[in-house]
């Protein structure tokens, strides 16, 4: 009988990679090197020339040592890599990184290295105006500037494949989401994006950061530059919004009306001005009320007879 050994299909998990972070490059002060290598040039001119005079084996062995010298001119003048304020140079030897040159002049690396540019500079980059349903439910246009810089240039190179293009997708979902977990505006003291525009600021800055960190981005600084309800509904919320001031000025007329009806009949009786039964402060009550609320002026009636008539 044949017993046949179950084959496990089940794959090693693969190593983790070790993340790449950025360090100074080994590098030398460029305008020595300069001047070694046109030394260099000239020198191996000059023997080449000189070798045109001989024969025989000096002339050999002077053109190897002018061609000698020649490549060596070559290689010095190779390695020159000027570098220029905002900008950062990563040193890459054979497709491993060596590290990156910061510090702006004229510098020297090993000539066979590769030298890869990386801007420094402050950049500015504002997202295209969406349309996202807010926590509400409610459609609205969105849109935001964010000030950002590249703060590890081997993250920016190693870790993405191009890190502007990377900023500017993690800047959209994100916008896209604070937008989605925020309602526009809230009437019960919660975070909205219309009223809280600092806090809510605040918090899509460090969403941002968190999801550009891996390309060794930082940011500085993020702004709503577009919040508004769609145009299908902007003319519906706008009388909702319309609705919902009135509503709140006319409980403080009200409120402030019942406070000076109450004063007004404290001081009459404190002073003993007038007396009056149930059914006449019922009616001043009434009176000064349709007075102290009214949007537009009374014409008061001036009764000339007595008070009951």
């Amino acid at each position: 009988m044949t017993v046949q050994t179950p084959v496990s299909t089940s794959r090693a998990p693969a190593p983790a990679q070790v993340p790449i972070a950025e360090r100074p490059a080994s590098s030398t002060r460029g305008v020595k090197v300069l001047v070694s290598g046109v030394v260099a040039v000239l020198a191996a001119v000059a023997v080449l020339w000189y070798s045109g005079k001989q024969t025989g084996d000096t002339k050999t062995a002077l053109i190897w040592a002018g061609v000698i010298v020649l490549i060596i001119a070559s290689l010095l003048l190779a390695g020159l890599t000027p570098v220029v304020p905002g900008q950062a140079r990563v040193i890459q030897l054979f497709g491993k990184y060596r590290g990156t040159i910061r510090e702006p002049g004229l510098q020297w690396v090993n000539p066979l290295t590769r030298r890869i540019r990386v801007s420094t500079r402050i950049r500015n980059h504002e997202t295209a105006q969406a349309k996202v349903n807010d926590a509400d439910g409610n459609p609205i246009e969105i849109a935001a500037v964010v000030v950002w810089q590249v703060a590890d240039t081997a993250k920016a190179t190693y870790a993405v494949d191009d890190y502007t293009k990377f900023v500017s997708i993690q800047t959209e979902t994100a916008v896209r989401h604070i937008a989605s977990r925020y309602p526009y505006t809230s009437h019960e003291g919660n975070l909205s994006l219309r009223d809280n525009a600092e806090e809510i600021t605040a918090r899509l800055s460090d969403e941002i950061a968190d999801r550009v960190a891996s390309a060794g981005v930082q940011i500085i600084e993020s702004r709503l530059t577009r919040l508004s309800y769609a145009a299908e509904i902007a003319q519906a919320m706008l009388r909702q919004q319309q609705a919902s001031a009135v509503v709140g000025a006319r409980r403080t007329i009200v409120q402030g009306a019942v406070g000076m009806v109450q004063l007004a009949l404290q001081r009459l009786e404190e002073e003993g001005v007038v007396e009056l039964d149930e059914e006449r402060k019922a009616a001043m009550v009434s009176n000064l009320l349709v007075v102290l609320c009214s949007e537009q002026a009374t014409q008061p009636i001036v009764n000339t007879g007595t008070l009951y008539q």
